[in-house]
C-alpha cells in the first residue's frame, strides 16, 4: 500500500538565481551538495539518479531557467515515485528566495522513511545554501558517502569529530578531529540536533548523520585537487569504532 507525502522548505541564500539554477540543475552542481551521482539533461528532459548501483530516472515536468525546475521519478513496481518542484525568485536587495517540495508515494515503512526524509531534506537544503555561499561557482572533484554500523546514542561522537560538543550550533569554530586525517579548522555547518552535524573548511565540507533506522553515516564533498583516498579510509576506520 503506497502512502502520499510532501515536504516543504523555503530559505534565502546569498546567491543570484543563476547561480542556484546551476547548482540545481546540472549534474556537477547537484554532485557539490548532495548525495550520489546525478546527470541533468535540459534539452531531453531527463534526469537520472544513481547511488549505490540502484538508479532513478524522472522526466523534467518543469524548465524555466533561474524561476522553476521540476521532477518526476518513474514510479517503482510498488507504485511509489519521488517528486521535486524547485521556485526559485529574486530577493529584494541580493540574494535569491528558494522553496522546494519534495512529494510522491512511500511504501510500507512511510512513517520511518517520512520521517528521516522531513530531517534529511531539511539538512540538504542547508548543506545548498553552504555550498552556494561559500564555494559556487567551484565543483565537487569527488565526494563520499560511507554508511557505518547502526548505533544509538552516537550524537557525542559525532559532534567530537569536528571538534564541538553536544550543543553544537552552526556558525561555531570547529576542528577536524579524526584519527588518521590531518587536523584542520573550519566552522561548524549543517546541525541537526541529533541527528546531523557538519562543518565547512576551506576546500571541504563534512556531514555526519545519525539517520534512517540508526544508521551511522559519513559524507564528504571536496573542492580541490587533492587525492582523498588516504582521508577516505580514516573516514572508513572511524566508523568502526562509533557506537
Amino acid at each position: 500500500m503506497t502512502h502520499p507525502f510532501e515536504v516543504r522548505e523555503e530559505f534565502t541564500v546569498d546567491a543570484t538565481p543563476e547561480q542556484v539554477w546551476a547548482a540545481i540543475t546540472s549534474g556537477p552542481g547537484v554532485d557539490s551538495w548532495f548525495m550520489g551521482r546525478s546527470e541533468i539533461d535540459g534539452d531531453a528532459r531527463t534526469a537520472t539518479f544513481e547511488m549505490f548501483g540502484n538508479t532513478a530516472k524522472s522526466q523534467i515536468t518543469e524548465w524555466e531557467p533561474g524561476k522553476r525546475y521540476s521532477t518526476r521519478e518513474e514510479p517503482g513496481p510498488d507504485g511509489t515515485f519521488m517528486a521535486f518542484e524547485w521556485l526559485i525568485e529574486a530577493r529584494d536587495g541580493g540574494g535569491s528566495v528558494i522553496r522546494a517540495v519534495h512529494s510522491g508515494l512511500l511504501g510500507d515503512d512511510w512513517e520511518a522513511e517520512y520521517n528521516a526524509l522531513k530531517i534529511g531534506d531539511h539538512a540538504y537544503m542547508t548543506k545548498l545554501a553552504v555550498y552556494l555561499e561559500h564555494f559556487a561557482p567551484r565543483t565537487a572533484t569527488s565526494s563520499m558517502f560511507l554508511p557505518g554500523p547502526v548505533r544509538e546514542d552516537v550524537w557525542a561522537q559525532l559532534t567530537a569529530a569536528v571538534g564541538a560538543g553536544p550543543d553544537a550550533a552552526d556558525g561555531q569554530p570547529a576542528r577536524l578531529s579524526v584519527p588518521g586525517i590531518e587536523p584542520v579548522d573550519g566552522t561548524v555547518e549543517n546541525v541537526v540536533a541529533q541527528k546531523f552535524v557538519g562543518m565547512r573548511t576551506a576546500d571541504a565540507t563534512y556531514m555526519l548523520i545519525h539517520g534512517y533506522n540508526d544508521t551511522v553515516v559519513a559524507t564528504a564533498h571536496f573542492y580541490d585537487e587533492r587525492d582523498r583516498s588516504a582521508e577516505i579510509e580514516a573516514w572508513q576506520s572511524w566508523l568502526e569504532t562509533v557506537g
